[in-house]
């Protein structure tokens, strides 16, 4: 967690933990048993925190420091960065742009934030699908200021990359496959890193406006790194509540996206989940999520292990990145 922001003081009340580098150390024994405890979460909330995952602290201050001095910024500043046309998927995003209850067809009013978005880091050699170029490819619109943004954003976004493999090979052992079972569906990976700011509220919100509407993720998983201290996001149970999300402090926040749930037939959730207006998130706060997308043209399609005898699979093959295209346009406030 970012060093220069308060610990978090709460306790992880009931919320799981996993040690990825215990997993790592351990046998082929060891790995199947941690892989079942994975399983267990995945088929009821999706989500856990991952500590042990190695991720240098530096790395992690750095693009914390350098996304609150971004969101610091004026806004004619920022505005410098600003993506250039609804759709586009990377640079600056300012208040009043996205509504992401959107993309489960909830009409809600913009939410509550401003955010800086990111995509790869280089285009994969030989790709030549036009759609891919100009979406997922497309060039992030860097800024200007503050100095050292880009850098510290690229040490984060490949540090990311990583971990993200390693949780996929944990994934892979939580549903009985061997470990590599993923490699090749996310070598050319189009994830994007995403630094999220939600400003001090003055003013009450419009009815059902929220600092992030709410909405399931689109892709394999998601690495999320919350302010420490902080509240506001809250996932759907299966017992049909709301229930706070705790920052945790040295480790991520991990949840499973729509294409793991659709690779799995819904053995596993993608959870629903929020950022709300309640008293204790009034005043501002950070995040950083990475959202780790299989690679463009990965057919996402039912694992057979995951089909029950007799079962069928209950959702038609897609690709990996018209489908995500297809749900970030329409979250997004179309041009006047």
């Amino acid at each position: 967690m970012p060093s220069d922001l308060s610990e978090n003081p709460a306790p992880a009340r009931n919320f799981p933990i996993f040690d990825l580098s215990r997993f790592e150390q351990a046998d082929a024994a060891g790995r199947r048993a941690l892989g079942a405890e994975v399983d267990a979460i995945c088929r009821s909330t999706g989500f856990l925190a991952i500590s042990g995952h190695s991720v240098p602290r530096p790395v992690i201050d750095a693009v914390w420091r350098k996304a609150h001095a971004f969101f610091d910024l004026p806004a004619e500043v920022k505005e410098k960065a600003r993506a250039p046309y609804p759709g586009y998927p990377y640079g600056y995003l300012g208040p009043g742009v996205e509504a992401l209850a959107k993309s489960k067809g909830q009409d809600t009013p913009p939410d509550l934030k401003e955010s800086f978005n990111g995509g790869p880091l280089s285009v994969p050699e030989g790709l030549d699908d036009a759609q891919a170029l100009a979406f997922c490819y497309a060039a992030t619109i860097w800024p200007e200021e503050p100095a050292g943004f880009r850098a510290a954003w690229e040490a984060y976004y490949r540090a990311m990359e990583d971990l993200a493999g390693r949780i996929m090979r944990v994934f892979a052992a939580a549903l009985d496959l061997r470990e590599t079972f993923f490699d090749k569906t996310i070598d050319r990976p189009v994830s994007a890193l995403r630094a999220l700011n939600y400003p001090q509220t003055h003013v009450a919100p419009q009815p059902g406006q929220l600092r992030a509407g709410a909405h399931t993720d689109y892709g394999s998983l998601t690495i999320l790194l919350p302010q420490p201290g902080s509240s506001g996001l809250q996932i759907f149970t299966p017992e049909g509540d709301w229930r706070e999300v705790p920052p945790l402090d040295g480790a991520f926040v991990i949840n499973i996206g729509d294409l793991m749930a659709r690779w799995t037939n819904d053995r596993w959730v993608s959870t629903l989940h929020r950022v709300v207006n309640s008293d204790g998130s009034a005043a501002r706060r950070q995040s950083l999520a990475f959202f780790h997308q299989p690679n463009w043209h990965q057919e996402i399609a039912c694992i057979p292990s995951c089909l029950a005898p007799g079962e069928s699979p209950r959702y038609e093959p897609v690709f990996s990145g018209p489908y995500l295209m297809s749900k970030f346009q329409a979250t997004v406030k179309p041009a006047a």
